[in-house]
Order: C-alpha cells, then sequence, then structure tokens
C-alpha cells in the first residue's frame, strides 16, 4: 500500500479553513479584502510537504532524516529544515491507535521549552514519521570532541537542570521518556539541553511493530532501568523510572564511558536485572549530586528520587560551586542513600508527606507484615514540626489518650479509606489480562489511588471503593501454588509424584509479583531453580498450616535439598547403629550362656571324684559292675 492510499485509510484531523477579514488602509472607503490562513496547530502534515535529503542517525525505534517542510497559503510560503523521525512499520489500526495518542499530546508539548520543537506528523512510504526542529548537534556530539570525552562538573550541573526541568514538564502531561541518553539530549542556540525525545517509547507502548528483525524494548539497552526489560512482568514503568536513564546519562556525561560499555544486551538484563548490578557513580562529586546519583540507581523504583527531588540536588550544587572547579560552601539536605527506619530510603519516606489531620498509623518495616511494637498504632495528626533535615516530627492524637504524642515522622504512613502505601491490595473486578492482586503505590486524600499489577506495563489508576485488602506477602515466607490452580500465569516446578513444589521468597517486585528460589530442590548444570509466582495463585506454607507430622516433615524438606538425603543418611546409620547394639546385645547374652554351661560343665567334671560311685555313674552314665554295686 502506498502513502497516499495510508494516508485516506488514516483518520486525520482537518484543517482549519481560511478566511477573509477587510483591511483598513488609511481609506475607510476603500478597504481592502484579505485571505487568510490560520497558523498550522493541528498535527498532521501533508505528506507531499516532507521532502526527505538524507539520513542522519539512525536509533532503536527508527531512523533520523533530515528533511525540507514546505508550509504555505495565501499570505505565506515558507521551509523549514527539520528533523523527521521514521517509525518501524506498523498496521493500519496501530498507526491509527499512534496517531491518536500523538494528536492528544501534540499541543501539550509545544508548550514545553526543554523539549524540541514539533512540526506534526505524517506517513511516508507507509511508516510514521515525526516532524521537528532541526538542531544542529548533541550533547553526546559535543562530548564526542572533547578530550577524554567527558564534560566539565559545572556544564553537567547546568544542562543538568535543563534535562530535569523539561522532564518535570513531560511527567506533568503524563509523558515518559524511557529513552534518555546523551545523543538525545539536543543543544539549542543558548547553549541550553533540550530532549529530542519526547516519549515515542511511551507512545508506542502495546503496539508490536511488524519488522520482526527487530526486537523492541522500552529504551535503549544501556540506559534502560529494570522494569523496563518485562514492564508487564517486573514493572510497572513509572516517572521513576526516568530517573534510573538520568542517572545513567549523568554517569556518561561526567566519565565519558558509556553505562555498561562493551556489554551485549543480553549480558546487560543479566547484569541489571538478574544480578542487580548498578553503574558506577565517580567519586569526588557534590555530596548532593552523589547522594540523589546514587539514589536513581535503586532496584526498586519507589526508593528512587522523583525528578524535583534531582532538580533541587543540582541547583544547590550549582549555586555553591565555583568558578575554579570547585565547589564551596554546600548546602545539603542531610539525605543519604538509606534510612534508619526499616531499611525505607529518605526518596521514598519523602513522597507521602503528612499534613494536619491525616490519619496515621505505624509504618511497617521492609519484608515484614508485622508493625513495630511502639506506643502508637493509630491516630491522627494534629500538628507538625518539620526541621531542616526533613526528620521532623508529628504530634499524633491517640483515642484514650490525653495528651498528644511526639512521634518522629519517618515511623507513619497515612492511612486514606483504609488503606496506605505499599499495602496489598485486591481489586474487586477481575480481569484476564492482569493479575488481581498488586501493591498500592499511591493514594490521595480524595481516594483516587494507584496500583502496580502483573499483566500491566504502567500503573493502574482508580478509586479506592474499587480495591480491598488482599493477604501480604514478604521475602523470606514459604508458598506454593494453590491447589485448583492448573495452568499457572509462570512456569513452577512440582515434586516428586506431581504436586506443586514450595519455595522461598527471595524477591518481591514492585507490581506484587514474587521471586521464587527452591533450596529443596537439587539442580545441576543450568537449570533453573528460580522462579516468578503471581500473588494471586500462591498460598502461604508454614508449620502452622501443616497438618500432621509427615507434612510437618515434607515442609522441613523444603529449607534444603541435603535434608532428604541426610535424614536418609542419618536413618540408615541409626539402623546400623541399633543393628549392631543388638547384636551386641545378643551375643554377649549367648556367650554369657556357653560361658555358664561351660562353668557348669567345668564344676561336674572336677567333682566326680567325691561324688558316691552309684551317683557318678547314673550322672556320666559310665559303665559299672552290677556286683559292686551291690
Amino acid at each position: 500500500m502506498d502513502q497516499g492510499q495510508m494516508a485516506k485509510q488514516i483518520r486525520v484531523p482537518q484543517s482549519a479553513a481560511s478566511f477573509e477579514y477587510e483591511l483598513f488602509d488609511g481609506d475607510p472607503d476603500n478597504l481592502r479584502t484579505v485571505v487568510a490562513s490560520p497558523t498550522q496547530i493541528l498535527p498532521y502534515i501533508d505528506p507531499a510537504k516532507l521532502k526527505l535529503k538524507h539520513r542522519i542517525g539512525r536509533g532503536t525505534f527508527g531512523d533520523v532524516w533530515l528533511a525540507t517542510h514546505h508550509q504555505s497559503a495565501d499570505d505565506f510560503d515558507e521551509y523549514h529544515e527539520v528533523a523527521v523521525k521514521m517509525l518501524p512499520p506498523m498496521t493500519e489500526d496501530l498507526t491509527q491507535t499512534f496517531i491518536e495518542r500523538f494528536e492528544g499530546l501534540f499541543l501539550k508539548c509545544r508548550e514545553i521549552q526543554g523539549v524540541c520543537w514539533l512540526h506534526g506528523i505524517s506517513i511516508i512510504n507507509g511508516k510514521i514519521c515525526i516532524a521537528m526542529k532541526f538542531y544542529e548537534g548533541s550533547i553526546a556530539d559535543r562530548m564526542a570532541w572533547l578530550k577524554g570525552g567527558k564534560l566539565d562538573l559545572s556544564h553537567v550541573l547546568r544542562y543538568g537542570i535543563n534535562l530535569a526541568k523539561g522532564l518535570l514538564q513531560l511527567h506533568s502531561i503524563g509523558l515518559l521518556v524511557l529513552n534518555l541518553k546523551p545523543s538525545n539530549f539536543l543543544v539549542n542556540d543558548h547553549d541550553q539541553l533540550v530532549l529530542g525525545d519526547f516519549g515515542i517509547p511511551y507512545l508506542l507502548l502495546g503496539i508490536p511493530l511488524l519488522n520482526s528483525d527487530m526486537i523492541l524494548r522500552l529504551g535503549t539497552a544501556n540506559y534502560m532501568a529494570p522494569e523496563q526489560w518485562e514492564p508487564k512482568i517486573r514493572g510497572p514503568i513509572s516517572s521513576e523510572t526516568d530517573s534510573w536513564g538520568f542517572g545513567c546519562s549523568i554517569v556518561e556525561m561526567l566519565t565519558g564511558v558509556q553505562p555498561w560499555f562493551g556489554k551485549s544486551s543480553d549480558e546487560i538484563y543479566q547484569s541489571v536485572v538478574i544480578k542487580h548490578e548498578k553503574p558506577q557513580v565517580p567519586v569526588g562529586l557534590p555530596p548532593d549530586v552523589e547522594n540523589v546519583i546514587i539514589g536513581c540507581f535503586e532496584y526498586d523504583l519507589r526508593n528512587r528520587p522523583l525528578v524535583k527531588d534531582i532538580l533541587y540536588a543540582f541547583e544547590s550544587s550549582l549555586r555553591a560551586f565555583n568558578g575554579d572547579g570547585e565547589w564551596i560552601g554546600l548546602e545539603t539536605r542531610g539525605l543519604v542513600e538509606k534510612s534508619n527506619h526499616g531499611g525505607y530510603t529518605s526518596w521514598y519516606l519523602s513522597k507521602n508527606p503528612l499534613q494536619d489531620g491525616d490519619t496515621v498509623r505505624l509504618r511497617k518495616p521492609v519484608n515484614t507484615c508485622k508493625p513495630q511494637t511502639m506506643d502508637v498504632h493509630k491516630g491522627i495528626v494534629t500538628g507538625l514540626d518539620n526541621g531542616a533535615d526533613k526528620s521532623g516530627f508529628a504530634l499524633v492524637k491517640i483515642a484514650g489518650v490525653q495528651n498528644p504524642l511526639r512521634v518522629q515522622e519517618s515511623t507513619l504512613e497515612r492511612v486514606t479509606d483504609g488503606f496506605a502505601v505499599g499495602d496489598w491490595v485486591c481489586i474487586k473486578e477481575e480481569n484476564d489480562k492482569s493479575s488481581s492482586v498488586g501493591i498500592l503505590h499511591s493514594v490521595r486524600r480524595d481516594g483516587s489511588v494507584s496500583v502496580g499489577f502483573i499483566g500491566l506495563e504502567t500503573l493502574w489508576r482508580g478509586n479506592s471503593s474499587e480495591l480491598q485488602m488482599a493477604k501480604a506477602y514478604h521475602v523470606g515466607q514459604f508458598i506454593r501454588l494453590k491447589e485448583n490452580v492448573v495452568t499457572p500465569r509462570f512456569e513452577w516446578p512440582r515434586k516428586r509424584g506431581g504436586a506443586w513444589a514450595t519455595g522461598r521468597i527471595s524477591q518481591v517486585l514492585p507490581n506484587g509479583c514474587l521471586v521464587v528460589n527452591f533450596p529443596g530442590r537439587l539442580v545441576l548444570g543450568d537449570e533453573p531453580n528460580s522462579f516468578l509466582a503471581d500473588p494471586a495463585e500462591v498460598e502461604q506454607v508454614s508449620f502452622d498450616n501443616c497438618a500432621g507430622v509427615v507434612e510437618k516433615y515434607k515442609h522441613v524438606e523444603d529449607f534444603h535439598w541435603s535434608i532428604r538425603p541426610l535424614t536418609i543418611a542419618l536413618g540408615v546409620f541409626t539402623a546400623m547403629k541399633l543393628s549392631m547394639s543388638i547384636g551386641r546385645r545378643v551375643g554377649a547374652k549367648l556367650n554369657k550362656r556357653q560361658r555358664r554351661r561351660g562353668d557348669q560343665d567345668g564344676r561336674v567334671g572336677s567333682n566326680a571324684t567325691w561324688l558316691p560311685p552309684p551317683f557318678a555313674n547314673i550322672i556320666f552314665k559310665e559303665g559299672v559292675h552290677t556286683a559292686a554295686v551291690r
């Protein structure tokens, strides 16, 4: 199908009609009629108005061409040099879906200064083409010309501020970039960083491409967060996903070395997703910058800083930076990589600040289902005392207690409609696309919530009335598939005899997906021993719910594969030991009897001389003459 036929079948917005007006030129009796066309604000561009020149780049999501965009009307005729991003081919219905998504964000993106200026969208040779302003160079181009391929700290701080501001604006309109890297950071005429990718990977979510040779990933492998690799399984992707890409980009700008340089995509996957490895952060940075960049590489996206936190760190560091290449008089917020409470990072704790009137309860430590033992279990905030170090205290009114208690704010969490961030919840109306059990990521005071579910690439958004509490799981628990599960969502091993095996939770992902190891299985070679589980399909296994001694022993075997052979060996050894003991006892008794019989024989033989002859003859049956007896 040629581009003309494709364009006819794809629904595109209609351009506004031209209009006439009377121009007053000094003489009211001689008004001049002028035909004018409205300024082009609709996204669709006639393919005939775009003339491709030559390709200037190639990326994960298509090629970039230098082109000319011809805009004309009765009152103007203009030619603009533009960069055209040509996406891989897709079916007509998916093309229509992408165009509709683009339309909804086109005007909003135009209002953002830190993002490349969009001219519009078109279809050329059956491929979607996005036309945007052409910029002479990128941050990656500048780095290539510098000795060592890296930027000075002052430039990194300034460009980082530009980048963070652009990201904040994109996030405010519901867009995620998911493809942050120096080659996508363009530089305008005022030496300011401009985002060259406004979120094309995010618009492509759920849209498969026709080109089977290209594996669609949500970003470029070297800069991808763990949840980007398998968002439906290890997700969801969120604004904190861009924080990881931001950190990778800053590290490259500071060192001149691309994260995971020299590794293949599969090797990066193993390093980032499976082994939980992180890019190396250079030493000697301003404390706030070092702290926030380290936070960007937290495996769990909920523990990463928001872009506003990154912006604050970079702005405060730049203000304290002196022109000689050193920073002086830095003011820090006292943020550290890990909080002192319950294993939560400071970034996690800062995302849900308390207000007067909030209902609060004790915050559960990470990877546990039981709250800490403290004086406060549930109450209402009556006042806040936030210090400069953000380790403030809250006054909490407890029922039955006369005076409010002063409690450290980091130990409390807000409760709205019975829910708090981090709770395990179940959606009341189940569906086939996603799991029914997930983890609550946010709950606003008006009852709106966002939840991570297996099977959804992004956060599910709804109201707290659509949810109910669910069974909570944490690291260290033993679980197995429920008996009524015939075809589980993920592969799961079986025991001898066909029953589902029991494993131990080693990790809980942000969407509730459980990473389970099986210490009770002996595996050889490359056979996997780590599996994933849907929390809606499993049940907890413990000694308390094991009926009978046999079931309890079977659960003991789940702790390590060596328990069964050790038990067997111990049983054999015990049996042998018992047999030997019994044998020795039986042998001893037999020997004792034999010794007794021998002793008796000896005593009888030695006493034959003094027995009277008749008795001796009778006992020993020796022949005796009858005459002698008489």
